[in-house]
């Protein structure tokens, strides 16, 4: 067995093993923030309809590494903003304020994150990693 072919195959594996657990945290901290399923949908990529209600009916599937991606950044925004603010109240509720930094226009971070594009999910969680020191 050739080594391209056994990492392809180790890394389709660890992207089955972690879809699951992904998938999970993902729809936890969409309902901690509130989000309707067409924003689910945009942060995740824009599956199609009926994929992304089979994911969050089973909390399971196999997810595309870009989906993977996605995610990784959601969570990484949502682990910075409970560092952030210790109120989780507050924490959860900052990603839909209004915001003054350069970034965002007076926009909240999710309306960056809702253009769609996995750089924009990448530009907030660099400015949270920022704003963390």
């Amino acid at each position: 067995m050739n080594t391209q072919f056994r990492q392809q195959n180790v890394t389709a594996v660890a992207q089955r093993n972690l879809s699951g657990p992904a998938l999970r945290a993902f729809f936890n901290i969409a309902l901690a923030w509130n989000l309707n399923a067409k924003q689910q949908r945009t942060l995740l990529g824009n599956p199609p309809n009926s994929t992304f209600f089979k994911w969050k009916r089973d909390m399971g599937g196999n997810v595309s590494r870009d989906v993977l991606e996605r995610i990784s950044y959601v969570l990484g925004i949502y682990k910075a903003l409970q560092i952030l603010f210790p109120d989780a109240e507050r924490a959860d509720a900052w990603i839909s304020s209004p915001n003054a930094a350069p970034l965002f226009g007076g926009h909240s971070a999710l309306d960056r994150m809702l253009a769609g594009n996995v750089s924009d999910l990448y530009a907030v969680r660099q400015y949270l990693d920022a704003q963390r020191g």
